[in-house]
Parts: C-alpha cells; structure tokens; sequence
C-alpha cells in the first residue's frame, strides 16, 4: 500500500511540474527544400529561381541577377539553425535583425567566409567566419571546416544577448545593448546607422556577395 502511495505521489508531482514548465517552442523550417517560397528580395518583391537555385534540399546562389534573400516574416527573440559550404576564397554571411536604414538594408551579421583565401580574412577575426561581422570576433574554439565542406551554425537571439555557434560550439557572445557593444559599436563601419542592431525585431537575410554559397537544414524555432 505504502508503494502504491508513493507511486501515486510521484508520478503526481511530475504531472504537475510539466504542467508548469514551459513548452519548448517548436522547430519550422524557413526552407521546403524545393522553392523560394517565404523568400524575398530586397524590396520585399518575389524572387524568381535564377542566381538563387533550389534544389534536392539545398539553397545555392550560383550567379548573378536577383541578390539577397530576405524572409517575408520578422522574427524578435529566436534561435535558427543551417548548415553552409563556401566556394573557394568565396564570400557570404547570414544577417539577422535586418531593417532598412535609408537605402540600406542592414542587420547584424553571422560571417560566412573562406577564411583562408578570401581578402577579408586577412582583416582580422571581426571579418572571419562565426564573428558578428565587424563587431566582435569568433573564440578560440571556433573549428571551421575548409570550403567545400559543410559545416553547422546556430544563432541565437534571446533576452538582449546574441550567440553564434559553429559545428557544436559557442564561439561567440554579446550583450545588446551593453558597454561593452557601445564601444564596438563606435569603432565599427556601422557607426553611422543610428539605432543599428538595438531594434528587437527584423527579417533574416541570406547573403549574395558575388560567389557560391549554399545553405541546407534552415530552421528556426522562436521564444
């Protein structure tokens, strides 16, 4: 009997503390792996397969014509997962946050890089890959995988801190705002834009820099 009580007891509290304990938010995915569809261009028009081409599950921008793509949808607090390759010495990045800013379209930036061939690796850690581009650099337990090959990102965005992960690992955090992003704010290209990376919401941006770049796995799940 005392078994039986104990038992009833328990499986109780647990009913109870799921109950109070908050439910995961779910994964969706922000690719079918098949169109473009959720997907725009910069001006908020439909994009038509060209440079951007959707294919067995994967999202490779190839050539020129149509530039970045932009989701319809903004997101506040969320944490998106992908996967990437870069062509060799190529260049792209994944922006989040993105708003317009005059006749910019800006938003904080996931470097996605071929840190060894390209230009920009040569700049520093603010500009090399899983940095928040030109803000704050990759750690030391950043493991790229050399282009070509794919690797695993996550960014997080959560209660006024941004965290970037690259194949398994945190490589990267910062508080906005903060002191500590007032003065990498002042000394990066975006001292300019006024407001720039405060906003709680914005669209992601898949970016077109000239090269090869493609994405797979895109899924976001918001808090």
């Amino acid at each position: 009997m005392k078994n039986q009580i104990a038992t009833f007891l328990l499986s109780a509290a647990l009913v109870n503390a799921a109950e109070k304990s908050p439910a995961e938010p779910l994964w969706k995915p922000l690719f079918d792996g098949e169109t473009l569809s959720g997907w725009t261009n910069a001006k908020g028009k439909e994009v038509k397969e060209g440079n951007w081409v959707a294919e067995d599950g994967i999202l490779t921008r190839k050539s020129g014509g149509s530039g970045s793509l932009i989701t319809e949808k903004e997101f506040g607090d969320f944490e998106f997962a992908f996967e990437w390759k870069i062509s060799e010495g190529g260049n792209s990045g994944v922006k989040y946050r993105v708003q317009n800013y005059g006749n910019q379209v800006l938003g904080l930036e996931y470097q996605v890089l071929d840190d060894s061939k390209h230009p920009d690796g040569k700049n520093g850690g603010v500009r090399q890959t899983a940095a928040l581009y030109d803000l704050k650099a990759a750690n030391e337990k950043k493991k790229l995988k050399p282009a070509g090959e794919w690797n695993q990102s996550r960014i997080l965005v959560k209660e006024g801190v941004v965290t970037h992960f690259l194949n398994g690992e945190e490589v990267m955090r910062l508080e906005i705002p903060s002191e500590e992003w007032e003065k990498r704010f002042k000394a990066s290209k975006y001292k300019k834009n006024e407001g720039f990376g405060v906003n709680v919401q914005g669209r992601i941006m898949l970016q077109d820099h000239g090269n090869e770049v493609s994405f797979r796995e895109l899924k976001i799940r918001e808090f």
